[in-house]
């Protein structure tokens, strides 16, 4: 991987930094909050009959939560990249290739790092 420099300003990394550090606890937070929500719920209703219905509802929501746990789990194993990446200097340069990262690509998405092809080519696993 050939070493590139980052055309990113020091002012630009360090609110980058704390985009995702608020990033990073929003994720987290949230994902407390729906456990303890879950747990509150079975709780308050663990002991009440469960018609089939309910119960096919219960199974369709947890396959939700578990796909938005797995999606969550990966963003947040990107934040913690991308704030290792500040640290190491490399906060803008792609992870696969070494190539910079668009500056515009990095306001919307302060968690990236790989370039939007390859980011293309993790999602569909080619």
């Amino acid at each position: 991987m050939p070493e590139q420099q980052s055309d990113l300003s020091d002012e630009f990394i360090a609110q980058q930094r704390k985009r995702l550090e608020a990033l990073l606890r929003e994720l987290l937070g949230g994902e407390e909050d729906t456990i303890a929500n879950e747990r509150t719920a079975q709780e308050e209703h663990g002991d009440e009959a469960k018609e089939y219905e309910e119960e096919a509802q219960g199974m369709a929501q947890n396959e939700i939560n578990q796909s938005l746990h797995d999606v969550n789990d990966q963003r947040v194993a990107d934040i913690q990249r991308a704030l290792r990446k500040i640290d190491e200097g490399t906060y803008g340069l792609s992870d696969e290739s070494g190539q910079p990262i668009p500056k515009e690509r990095l306001e919307v998405m302060p968690e990236a790092i790989l370039t939007v092809a390859e980011q293309s080519r993790r999602e569909t696993g080619k």
